[in-house]
């Protein structure tokens, strides 16, 4: 027999990106947006042929794409080498060269709304001007006019949608991740309204979708636990709950017209799931999915649904609904010579934290033919995200070279509610910390992890827990793994992009008020105890967690004679865009684990 070498570092990392995708009106084509072959780029397929071709060269991340209805061109969103500065391009509608299609200064940034029904005017958002709380415009396109529709004040304003007579604007005030409040705006009168009974207290307002001129749909958790849909009549005012589910937040909606077929996702705990819910009916239907976790989900005119999403053993896929409803894989992207059957999907675990409170985790347990019994404490990014039943190529790479990985949901995530997710608010480094330790210490008792055998690894957020971590309880980890992550709070929040600045301080908090609280959770605060080898990684463009962050403790670190390596990537932002740069990090990254075993 002949005998192949275990999967390389190369195997895992070349399954591919897949971040936007639209579908033309007569769904003869898809368009997504792809590292497919290294950076990224616009691609094409033709449904009949199913066969994927550049449609534009690109070579940066993509914010949004969308055909004209007219079809005469195509839209997308792009920023330069990570910076998130993105800007609005139009394309040919059969590919070719991008052209921009609004002028703007390089730190500008732009986000796409709505395009009419007759392709003749773009709805758009930009800080041009307004930097912290962003003015909405509507550009003429056959006139290469702009015109102002709203000044944004008090808070980072967004448009949500636009009513199909373009009278209504429905806008988001943004005052936090947990505080965003809906306004529905007259354009004809310049009237402007809440959506909601009360705008001063604290909720989410979602997602909004117009199903007429005079009626909307909006999602919202304002008195609940958990996002529900209400309707909104334009003309009397009155409200209504539409639909709501137990335990399960609606993360966003899909109308259909000609149905009247209203199709939502929801998320609970680590998995999304999609339902559909028609006129008369009086519960929603669970719609099977063959993905875990939805990153996006298109209605075409005739009813189809498109979805774009991954699982744990299952890189980002796009998928349709056939005429008789099963799905129809339409990408095929996987990983090289390595079977969803030999990759690790994870077991869904609880345990109790240091007050009692409940913590579900994801326990990837290596196979038994390759574990080395060395476990990698994962903090998710975010702090208000989760980590979900959700394909990284990093964690299957990881765990094919032996290593399990524990990732905890600490409270600050999304999926288990509002007061929840609440509970980091101004408490970045305390609560959530003793979930860690907790989770942690939990590992060491039900003999997942011997004591010597624990690294830990993490990313944003994730990446100031793992540098806290390795500050207030050195004594757990054999190595620390920090990817762009905040290291002292006091520089973090005066660093961060100017639309980020109005929420920081019910985020963070405030440097002089909390003074003593920020020097307490802050990294940087614990160097002294900060002794064990570390590995940093950070990319020279990113505006979330910027350069200075890493380079202020690395040096920190390298003037008392801690052990750390620096690996910063010129040309990459708050992630890795590029694929031979995002191989090069987790092979370091693989090299650096081996080395302190």
């Amino acid at each position: 027999m002949i005998k192949f070498n275990k999967p390389a570092v190369e195997q895992f990392f070349r399954t591919y990106n897949i971040t936007n995708f639209t579908v033309t009106d007569d769904e003869s084509k898809l368009l997504f947006s792809s590292n497919l072959n290294g950076k990224m780029n616009v691609w094409a397929m033709d449904m009949e042929r199913g066969f994927p071709y550049l449609f534009a060269n690109t070579e940066n991340a993509c914010s949004f794409l969308k055909t004209d209805p007219k079809g005469r061109f195509v839209l997308g969103g792009f920023d330069q080498d990570g910076d998130e500065n993105y800007h609005i391009y139009a394309f040919p509608y059969e590919g070719g060269e991008k052209k921009k299609l609004i002028e703007g200064e390089k730190n500008d940034k732009y986000f796409f709304a709505h395009i009419s029904d007759d392709g003749k005017r773009l709805y758009y958002i930009t800080s041009k001007g307004n930097p912290q709380f962003l003015n909405g415009l509507v550009y003429h396109i056959e006139e290469e006019r702009h015109e102002e529709l709203y000044i944004g004040e008090g808070a980072s304003t967004f448009i949500s949608a636009v009513s199909k007579d373009e009278r209504y604007l429905v806008l988001i005030h943004f005052y936090a991740n947990t505080y965003k409040v809906g306004y529905l705006k007259d354009l004809k009168t310049g009237e402007v309204k809440p959506l909601c009974k009360d705008p001063e207290r604290v909720h989410e307002f979602v997602d909004a979708k117009f199903i007429s001129n005079e009626e909307i749909l909006y999602v919202t958790n304002d008195e609940s636990e958990f996002n529900y849909v209400m309707k909104y009549h334009i003309p009397s005012g009155k409200q209504e709950k539409y639909v709501e589910l137990p335990n399960e937040s609606i993360t966003s909606i899909h109308w259909h017209k000609n149905s009247k077929m209203l199709y939502f996702v929801t998320e609970k705990g680590v998995e999304d799931f999609i339902y559909k819910l028609g006129e008369g009916d009086t519960e929603p239907t669970l719609v099977p999915c063959p993905i875990t976790s939805l990153d996006s989900v298109t209605i075409s005119k005739t009813g189809r649904v498109y979805v774009l999403g991954r699982s744990a053993v299952e890189p980002f896929n796009i998928y349709r609904t056939g005429a008789g409803g099963d799905w129809e894989k339409l990408t095929d992207n996987r990983v090289l010579g390595v079977t969803q059957e030999v990759m690790v999907d994870p077991e869904i675990v609880t345990y109790p934290s240091f007050d009692g409170m409940e913590i579900e985790a994801l326990w990837f347990k290596a196979k038994p033919e390759q574990d080395n019994g060395h476990v990698i404490f994962w903090p998710h990014g975010g702090p208000q995200a989760a980590e979900r039943k959700m394909f990284r190529a990093m964690f299957q790479c990881f765990l094919n070279r032996g290593y399990s990985i524990f990732a905890p949901n600490f409270r600050g995530s999304t999926g288990y509610g509002a007061t929840f997710k609440k509970l980091v608010e101004q408490d970045w480094g305390e609560g959530p910390r003793l979930d860690c330790v907790a989770g942690i210490e939990w590992l060491f008792e039900t003999g997942k992890c011997n004591r010597d055998s624990l690294y830990v690894l993490g990313g944003s957020y994730g990446g100031y827990m793992t540098l806290l971590l390795a500050g207030r309880h050195p004594e757990y980890f054999k190595a620390v793994i920090d990817i762009f992550g905040v290291s002292n709070l006091f520089t973090f929040v005066e660093s961060v992009p100017d639309h980020w600045k109005p929420i920081m301080e019910r985020w963070v908090g405030d440097p002089i008020r909390d003074k003593e609280r920020f020097k307490k959770d802050s990294p940087i605060t614990y160097l002294s105890t900060m002794t064990k080898p570390m590995l940093v990684i950070q990319g020279a463009n990113d505006p979330r967690v910027v350069k200075e962050e890493s380079d202020q403790i690395v040096k920190a670190l390298q003037e008392q004679g801690t052990e750390v390596e620096y690996l910063v990537l010129d040309d990459e932002g708050h992630g890795f865009s590029k694929k031979e740069n995002e191989i090069k990090v987790y092979k370091q990254i693989l090299n650096f684990l081996e080395k302190h075993r």
